[in-house]
């Protein structure tokens, strides 16, 4: 099953493009269409997330303090991609760079692909002078510490697309991220550390706004579902899905589903109607729900809401932000959490689970919905979506608060097959091969403080996860083939002292 989130609407990237009047009205247009071209390259590769809008060729400081300027209150704008098609001196842009808010690509290329070197002429090569012009913006980026991403390539070969696609993801993230409402029902899991964490910080850092609510708010909602719309719903359940034959409509459990209906039909009106697009909830403070959330949680998630358990909001937040990126991709995205481990020498593997809540876009087949006991909660037995999550190359994505910083860490995995059937777990799962090996993986990311609540994709990349953290000022440690543990430690002292006197400049 693919990742659900829909392609956004109304939003936009700008495709600037530098230049000067020194070289005359000719060479202007010249640089006009050319670079209008190349814009609408971007626009049309189905590598790009959302569309890419050429503007003119800003000329003078002015105009390029009023282009970053206006990037900043625009509503539509998710990021800038920035070119400079001949010399754009670069004392022009400082005022323009120090009042961008939005995320940046350096995007450093020329029109043409080779050297026509039986007609070049000095006329050809002021029209092309990308080489030393992009040299000019790349220095005075260096020099005023502005975040970027740098993309060197031809518009046409797709690697090159491929890569400014992941950054546009990243930069969507970061939008979504700023506006992003979360619902955390209940608080966290008692005396649980990893997932406590600094809101206010995260407001200022990422523009996520957490706040709390009472169970029984939500309860309220849940109460006030319709028969009518319990109908269709559990009619939904029962064509889409492979519902257990005690759980059908007339079957002695049927009231089960039921209950499960009205608990998705509460929830998401409570979330819609509150403007949230994450949420937690914590099977230690259920209120007046019968069920802990359980086919509620998957269905959501699959319609692209962030979601943590236990009071979880961090991991919500990425989980959002990481749907948000995988946006059309093949694969999907879901809440996860390292439960236990295969250590046969040679054939290490981790299962990843969760009570109820993983999300079904990572299926490798149509789930079946299921009712079973939870030993923990005190409600009655609660029903879940129940499979196997599609073998492939992914990431597992954690968040920690470290105390003066949030830090990202994100391992490479191949999820594979089960190895043999699970006829007794109970619940939808994942199990993974984490690179470079089991041990280096887990040293690293115990290491690190990794959490133990994470996000797992098989449709995101780490090159995006790393650009969203570039855009977000946010430290991200990864896990990878080429990780060495005594290396990987070295990483960690060394962003320790880096992030300490960041702070006090």
């Amino acid at each position: 099953m693919s990742n659900a989130t829909e392609k956004p609407e109304n939003k936009e990237i700008w495709f600037v493009t530098g230049s000067q009047s020194l070289y005359g009205q000719d060479i202007l247009d010249q640089v006009a269409e050319q670079s209008r071209v190349i814009a609408d390259r971007l626009d049309a590769s189905p590598d790009l997330p959302v569309p890419v809008v050429w503007k003119p060729v800003v000329t003078t400081s002015d105009a390029i303090y009023r282009l970053l300027s206006e990037a900043g209150t625009s509503e539509r704008c998710v990021g800038i991609i920035a070119w400079m098609h001949t010399f754009s001196p670069a004392k022009m842009w400082i005022r323009g760079l120090n009042a961008l808010r939005q995320p940046l690509l350096h995007f450093h290329t020329q029109f043409g692909v080779e050297i026509p070197w039986d007609s070049i002429d000095m006329d050809f090569m002021n029209l092309n002078q990308a080489a030393h012009g992009d040299r000019e913006f790349g220095y005075i980026q260096t020099r005023l510490s502005v975040p970027r991403t740098t993309v060197a390539g031809h518009v046409g070969n797709p690697d090159t697309t491929a890569r400014i696609g992941s950054w546009a993801r990243a930069a969507l993230a970061a939008a979504d991220l700023r506006g992003l409402r979360l619902a955390r029902f209940g608080d966290n899991m008692r005396d649980v550390a990893v997932t406590e964490g600094d809101k206010v910080e995260a407001e200022s850092r990422f523009g996520v706004s957490v706040n709390s609510y009472s169970v029984n708010e939500l309860v309220a909602s849940v109460d006030a579902a319709a028969d009518t719309d319990i109908d269709k719903l559990v009619q939904e359940y029962q064509d889409r899905y492979v519902v257990a034959e005690e759980l059908r409509t007339g079957a002695e459990r049927h009231d089960t589903l039921r209950e499960a209906a009205r608990i998705e039909i509460g929830l998401r009106q409570f979330l819609e109607e509150g403007g949230f697009s994450a949420f937690t909830t914590n099977f230690e403070d259920l209120g007046g729900l019968r069920q802990l959330p359980g086919i509620a949680v998957q269905r959501l998630m699959a319609d692209g809401y962030g979601f943590g358990a236990e009071g979880d909001w961090k991991t919500a937040a990425m989980v959002r932000a990481v749907k948000t990126m995988g946006t059309g991709l093949p694969g999907g995205t879901s809440f996860m959490e390292d439960y236990t481990y295969d250590l046969t020498p040679g054939a290490e593997t981790i299962l990843g689970a969760h009570m109820l809540e993983v999300c079904p876009s990572i299926a490798a087949q149509t789930p079946t919905v299921e009712a079973h006991p939870l030993s923990i909660g005190g409600r009655e037995d609660p029903v879940r979506m129940r499979f196997t999550a599609a073998p492939g190359d992914a990431v597992v994505l954690g968040i920690c608060d470290v105390g003066n910083r949030f830090r990202l860490v994100a391992n490479e995995v191949r999820v594979i097959e089960p190895p043999a059937p699970l006829p007794s777990l109970p619940v939808a799962c994942a199990v993974w091969e984490p690179l470079p090996s089991w041990s280096t993986s887990t040293e690293t990311w115990l290491m690190a403080g990794g959490p133990h609540h994470t996000v797992l994709t098989t449709a995101v990349p780490v090159s995006a996860i790393r650009d969203l953290a570039t855009i977000v000022g946010t430290e991200l440690v990864t896990i990878d083939i080429d990780t060495v543990t005594h290396e990987f430690e070295r990483e960690l002292r060394w962003n320790s002292v880096y992030y300490h006197l960041a702070d006090g400049l």
